[in-house]
């Protein structure tokens, strides 16, 4: 597989883009919106240069994974000749769904769709196309370019030859896949957003604030960023989005998110995307150090 086509050219999206085109694949980045797609290619120069400062990367090696990009908000043009597609829309099935039936009618009979859903089902995914075999999911951490982690969802009807494959891919390009069922949140976010709701709940029972429960889990436990500041730079729309997966597909109470989580974002406050949320950003800016954490 050396032609690759990404869905969506938000911060997921053009950082896988960046990946597979610093491991000189073929790249193509597909967005309806081409603002969108020009602020992509911006993105990924600036993390491109900063590779570069930090002597990860040449000049050249710079330019070559440049050159390796293009992009486009013609669906049809993006998906011939593709031998993988990674989906990385907004994470929302009905979305997804419309996604995967456009590619499963535009997309040559062996291509490889994958998705890079947090929680969303694969299997549910892949039961919208008429391939579930070469249904797979493509879960990357952010910032892509930098954490190593790709965990491989299999769905039910997932073939061991498209796993292994995906497999491969992902090791080609310096990431460590690791293989799980596909049931709801995977493990990554099975075991983390619980983890994050009742880090939540704490606050919003007055057990303590915001600094002191995410200095006890960085302090004590190890962790290099708070519950509460993962949440702001994961996206607190998204954290409700896949505690309501896990709520809906396990039945359990545990799952069900905190209502100051619900009643966040619906007022907009939804982290660092949009400058306030557990955090003011706005404020960070004047402060180095913080910032530097979301650089």
């Amino acid at each position: 597989m050396k032609n690759i086509c990404v869905i969506g050219a938000g911060t997921m999206g053009n950082g896988i883009a960046h990946v597979f085109a610093q491991f000189d694949y073929q790249v193509k980045l597909y967005d309806l919106n081409n603002d969108v797609l020009e602020q992509a290619l911006k993105t990924v120069e600036n993390n491109l240069e900063r590779q570069v400062k930090k002597e990860i990367l040449s000049e050249a090696d710079k330019e070559k994974a440049l050159s390796n990009i293009s992009v486009s908000s013609q669906l049809e043009d993006c998906v011939k000749d593709i031998d993988l597609v990674v989906e990385a829309a907004t994470e929302n099935f009905e979305v997804k769904r419309k996604i995967f039936e456009q590619l499963d009618s535009l997309c040559a009979p062996q291509t490889i769709l994958a998705s890079n859903t947090s929680s969303i089902s694969i299997t549910k995914i892949a039961a919208c196309t008429q391939r579930p075999e070469q249904i797979i999911g493509m879960h990357f951490m952010n910032p892509v370019p930098v954490m190593k982690l790709v965990e491989v969802i299999k769905g039910y009807a997932t073939s061991e030859q498209v796993t292994k494959s995906i497999i491969e891919l992902a090791e080609s390009i310096q990431k460590v896949p690791l293989a799980v069922q596909d049931y709801p949140g995977f493990i990554s976010n099975r075991v983390l957003m619980p983890m994050i709701n009742e880090a939540i709940y704490s606050l919003y029972e007055g057990v303590a604030g915001v600094n002191e429960i995410d200095k006890i889990m960085e302090l004590g436990m190890a962790h290099p960023m708070g519950p509460l500041k993962l949440a702001d730079f994961i996206g607190l729309d998204v954290c409700l989005s896949i505690l309501k997966v896990l709520y809906e597909g396990f039945g359990n109470p545990r799952y069900a998110p905190c209502p100051l989580l619900v009643n966040m974002v619906a007022s907009g406050n939804l982290g660092v995307k949009t400058q306030q949320g557990f955090y003011d950003y706005q404020k960070s800016r004047k402060n180095p150090q913080i910032a530097a954490q979301f650089a």
